[in-house]
């Protein structure tokens, strides 16, 4: 008889993560790539991936969770038992790791978070997805400017002795002040080490305003392999930050804790590779709402339609 697996998957809009994990909560495979604007896709890569990991060994997924952006369309085609949001998905994964934890950073690569925990319960969360300014995809664009390579970026950072003042608001603004600095004749790494400072002192300013921090804090998401931007939390927060190794995967490992705990199984398939699901927006007009509809087909069946926000509009089953 095969063992019980639980699979996780988070898919953003920037990158899908997935995780098995046990019972005992220990990833045994896991990924992370990117969604390409296109989260079917990515998510076939993604399971594809994951079943060339387990392939052969004693294992037999009965219950799979999805979050992120595409949670209700992905949960759809992975017939999935539970669906939940990201805030719920990170702090149960982050809380399986480091038990204490109190608060979480959370830099993706479009937006940002934070969420405050108090006895293992999330009692206040804030989320940033208007501008891009600090995220993921902000510092890259801003490496590619600089000619530095985005995996060096944290470690030129620390080198500089003279980091100027950086304003992080806006992502336009952003840019033509990092010109201007070059321009006055800032070094390159004093540059970076002004952009790390003022990518957490937007972060502060605006996703943390009026958030009380506390310790122990713990950095995830993308941008947290930066050390140069987790030096400067550290800094401006007086506190210490612990980054864990697979923060990048917690939303996933969260969502596939929370499966194991629904009690819920389903059977799971890996081979959807093959499969030809599609999604075809349309407009309800059972009210005034004209709510935006989105109508999920596998192959030529329709198998899910959602985005209604009364009962009026149609659904399936």
């Amino acid at each position: 008889m095969k063992n019980k697996y639980y699979l996780g998957v988070d898919i953003g809009s920037i990158s899908t993560k997935g995780v098995i994990i046990d019972k005992d909560n220990n990833i045994i495979a896991s990924d992370y790539l990117w969604t390409e604007g296109n989260p079917i896709e990515a998510v076939k890569k993604l399971i594809n991936s994951l079943y060339e990991q387990i392939k052969g060994k004693n294992i037999n997924v009965v219950c799979v969770g999805t979050t992120g952006s595409a949670r209700y369309l992905i949960g759809k085609i992975l017939n999935a038992g539970i669906v939940k949001n990201e805030i719920t998905a990170h702090a149960i994964g982050t809380m399986d790791r480091v038990e204490d934890v109190k608060t979480i950073i959370e830099i993706g690569g479009q937006d940002s978070k934070i969420i405050l925990i108090d006895k293992n319960v999330v009692v206040d969360y804030n989320m940033n997805t208007i501008c891009a300014a600090g995220t993921g995809a902000f510092l890259s664009s801003q490496a590619k400017r600089l000619g530095v390579d985005i995996e060096e970026f944290g470690s030129i950072a620390l080198k500089s002795k003279n980091s100027p003042r950086l304003s992080a608001r806006c992502s336009v603004f952003a840019e033509s002040d990092l010109v201007h600095k070059l321009q006055m004749g800032y070094k390159k790494e004093d540059v970076i080490r002004g952009l790390c400072d003022a990518i957490v002192s937007n972060y502060l300013n605006n996703v943390a305003k009026g958030k009380k921090i506390k310790s122990p804090i713990v950095f995830q998401g993308g941008v947290s392999k930066n050390i140069g931007v987790r030096k400067a939390f550290e800094e401006q927060l007086g506190e210490k930050i612990t980054v864990i190794k697979d923060g990048h995967l917690m939303g996933a490992l969260g969502i596939a804790i929370l499966a194991k705990k629904s009690g819920i199984e389903k059977e799971f398939d890996f081979n959807i590779k093959d499969i030809n699901f599609k999604t075809i927006g349309s407009e309800c007009h059972g009210c005034s709402n004209n709510c935006e509809i989105v109508n999920v087909y596998k192959e030529d069946e329709i198998i899910d339609r959602y985005g209604n926000k009364c009962e009026k509009g149609i659904s399936v089953g």
